[in-house]
């Protein structure tokens, strides 16, 4: 009988994750995808992550209902490995593209944090980068 609970607890679990992971809004055929690489340098991976999930996306429920959505359309993949150079890649994949949002990155910390600390916080990010970050810009397919 215990472990028939276990069980049950755990397929619940396990369900209303999926169930989260599927309630997330994705392109329709012909939508526009933004797909941006983050070059991260090897010893700033810490700085990087702690700026991404302590500082800016924390930040966005300081931002309008506009704004917000454009966090909730985003998804952010972590690396698993080093790149050649030994930087490692952080992908933000934006799904899809609300026309005529605010993307920028120095835009939304300021509109967070204020001029002075959205400066600051910025350059954290920029700091942590290895390079120009990559970006390419897709559309959905029909499939």
């Amino acid at each position: 009988m215990k472990n028939l609970i276990l069980i049950v607890a755990l397929l619940s679990v396990l369900g209303s994750g999926a169930a989260n992971a599927q309630s997330r809004m994705m392109a329709k055929s012909g939508e526009t995808v933004w797909i941006f690489i983050n070059p991260v340098k090897a010893d700033k991976r810490e700085q990087f992550e702690k700026f991404l999930h302590e500082i800016f996306w924390p930040g966005a429920k300081k931002l309008s209902a506009a704004d917000q959505k454009v966090f909730r359309q985003t998804r952010i993949l972590h690396p698993t490995k080093p790149e050649n150079d030994g930087s490692y890649a952080y992908i933000f994949v934006m799904d899809p593209v609300i026309d005529g949002a605010d993307y920028d990155i120095p835009s939304l910390l300021k509109k967070m944090y204020g001029e002075a600390k959205g400066m600051e916080y910025n350059e954290l990010f920029e700091s942590s980068l290895n390079g120009p970050q990559i970006g390419y810009i897709e559309k959905q397919s029909k499939d």
